[in-house]
């Protein structure tokens, strides 16, 4: 069976940026399940698992405009600690760190500078602008489920939640 639009494929990835290793899959030891055509993976990376099968190993060079995009200028914000996780004790300049949105949902930001209240932040993703090098294994390819497509979301092995 072949990875497309909603297939749920589980793979391991590891994630290099400039030949150095950023994160993996492997460190943790589970494979990351995601149902495609849903938008929760990069562009780039959904179109290039878009087609493979299991036991596929792939290598991905993502350029930023198909990664998190273009770093973009002047795109700060000063905010108060307290929509950060535990207010923002221990925050420091260059931490990448969550920020819950007021519309609901969380952004990843990086921290600029750390006030008695407040926090300055770059809102650009701390991969915007880099290009990503993946080592992906898929592991498997499968039909979604309705309740997977209703959900817009894999569920591992077929479990609900």
């Amino acid at each position: 069976m072949q990875a497309g639009k909603d297939k749920v494929i589980s793979f391991h990835y590891t994630l290099s940026v400039n030949g150095e290793k950023v994160e993996s899959s492997l460190d943790g030891g589970e494979p990351l399940w995601i149902l495609l055509g849903h938008g929760q993976l990069i562009p780039g990376m959904e179109a290039g698992l878009e087609g493979k099968s299991a036991g596929d190993k792939v290598e991905l060079t993502i350029e930023p405009e198909q990664g998190y995009g273009v770093r973009q200028e002047g795109m700060t914000q000063r905010v108060p600690k307290k929509y950060f996780p535990q207010q923002g004790k221990g925050l420091k300049a260059g931490d990448s760190t969550v920020l819950s949105l007021k519309e609901g949902g969380n952004r990843v930001v990086v921290v600029q500078k750390v006030g008695s209240s407040v926090v300055d932040i770059d809102l650009n993703h701390p991969m915007a602008g880099k290009t990503l090098d993946f080592s992906i294994d898929v592991q498997t390819v499968r039909d979604a489920s309705e309740e997977e497509i209703a959900h817009g979301h894999a569920h591992p092995n077929g479990d609900a939640h």
